[in-house]
């Protein structure tokens, strides 16, 4: 293979392309209803899915939120872009109308909801008096302290107005179809953008004692809330009884594509799974033992193996420095291969947003240690986009418009 990084992007952006709404939504829409339809939704990916609507509907009547940076052109429907990950007042705002949009809706109605990752800082109105600059220091202790993905999202439904079912059932009796892009292990649409159409099967207990687990120390009036038990939504109330939740992409097609593309360029693909988590350090040292040993297996001349992967991973924050998950997995598989010659990798997140920087991720070969500064220590920091900055191994997409989550790829070529 003459040059393989040029050949591991193709493969990110095969992954990327497929989960484009653009492509892929259409198929799912049903004939457009003859009475009221209000499209609402929220993600990094829910303008172009918006977008992919009209295109199929022409103009309708809705609102959606989305990211800074990701708004698409519509004719009718209304996006607001809002912060993500940490939300602000433009989402609040926005969540508000979109409850009011909600109201007064009845059972000849219908509802498309557009949901996608990205929603739960998106989607935001704190219930229980409790502030927005109460729910952004919660957000931003619980981004920081390691917890997955679905333990945070089980403490956003327990303090929200509109996440765990309940922007579903602010349309009751109106009937709604929820079209969901999935960014989450295992898919479940309970956990996309924090399921704001599906009932919440958690407890306030359950959230108290996933903050102490990570050792999160929240607001008092968050604390104060829970103990009084919430308000949760459960998956048989009779206010969801009208909704449909369907998951129309995934990572596994996104992974599907590139290996088919993987297989077509000549390399032998193993999927490592679309459900990773983990610590990204963690992640990335396990993933290199594979790698080497592969490596070891096979005979000279052979075809070059092709691992896959995707997921969450998540950084517990240590130092300082700018990282992602993304970059983080990036480069502390390189520190883990040393330099071990025929062995590349990429490490990205779909949505072109490793962490909190606007940068996808990063990719190495086996140069990349000795081409900057010290690696270990960027690694300690939790510097990782800096190093990779230094460089010139970032990867930058811009907004992808879609979020299948992380995408990673190791090129493992024979030694001669």
């Amino acid at each position: 293979m003459q040059d393989p990084l040029p050949f591991l992007r193709r493969l990110f952006d095969r992954a990327v392309e497929v989960a484009d709404p653009m492509q892929s939504l259409a198929a799912c829409l049903p004939p457009k209803p003859e009475g009221r339809l209000v499209v609402v939704g929220a993600g990094k990916a829910s303008a172009r899915m918006a977008e992919a609507v009209e295109a199929v509907y022409g103009p309708c009547e809705g609102l959606v939120i989305t990211r800074y940076g990701y708004a698409r052109p519509c004719k009718g429907i209304e996006i607001v872009e809002a912060a993500h990950p940490v939300p602000d007042e433009a989402g609040t705002k926005a969540t508000r109308r979109m409850l009011d949009l909600l109201e007064g809706l009845g059972e000849d109605d219908v509802v498309l909801a557009l949901i996608s990752g990205g929603g739960s800082a998106l989607l935001n109105a704190p219930a229980g008096g409790i502030t927005l600059d109460e729910k952004r220091q919660l957000t931003d202790a619980l981004l920081s302290s390691g917890a997955p993905i679905g333990d945070i999202n089980g403490i956003r439904k327990q303090i929200s107005a509109v996440k765990g079912g309940k922007l579903a059932a602010a349309a009751y009796p109106a009937r709604m179809l929820a079209l969901m892009i999935s960014d989450v292990p295992g898919d479940n649409p309970a956990d996309i953008a924090s399921g704001p159409t599906v009932g919440d099967t958690g407890d306030a207990q359950r959230a108290l004692d996933t903050l102490d687990r990570w050792k999160v120390t929240p607001p008092e009036s968050v604390t104060a809330y829970l103990r009084k038990g919430g308000d949760p939504l459960a998956p048989d109330d009779e206010r969801l009884s009208r909704v449909e939740n369907v998951i129309y992409a995934a990572p596994s097609q996104s992974l599907d594509a590139a290996a088919e593309l993987g297989r077509s360029e000549g390399c032998e693909v193993q999927v490592l799974g679309d459900a990773l988590e983990g610590e990204a350090r963690e992640i990335a040292a396990r993933h290199a033992r594979q790698a080497l040993e592969a490596q070891a297996s096979l005979t000279p001349g052979a075809a070059p193996l092709l691992l896959l992967s995707g997921g969450e991973l998540t950084v517990t924050r240590r130092g300082d420095g700018v990282g992602g998950p993304n970059a983080e997995y990036a480069l502390a598989l390189a520190l883990a291969l040393d330099g071990a010659p025929g062995i590349h990798a990429i490490a990205c997140d779909t949505d072109g947003v490793d962490g909190a920087a606007e940068v996808a991720g990063a990719v190495i070969g086996p140069d990349t240690l000795t081409k900057g500064p010290d690696a270990a220590e960027a690694l300690n920091r939790n510097d990782a986009h800096s190093f990779f900055d230094n460089i010139g191994d970032q990867v930058v997409t811009g907004p992808t418009l879609t979020n299948v989550n992380d995408f990673r790829a190791i090129l493992i070529e024979p030694l001669s």
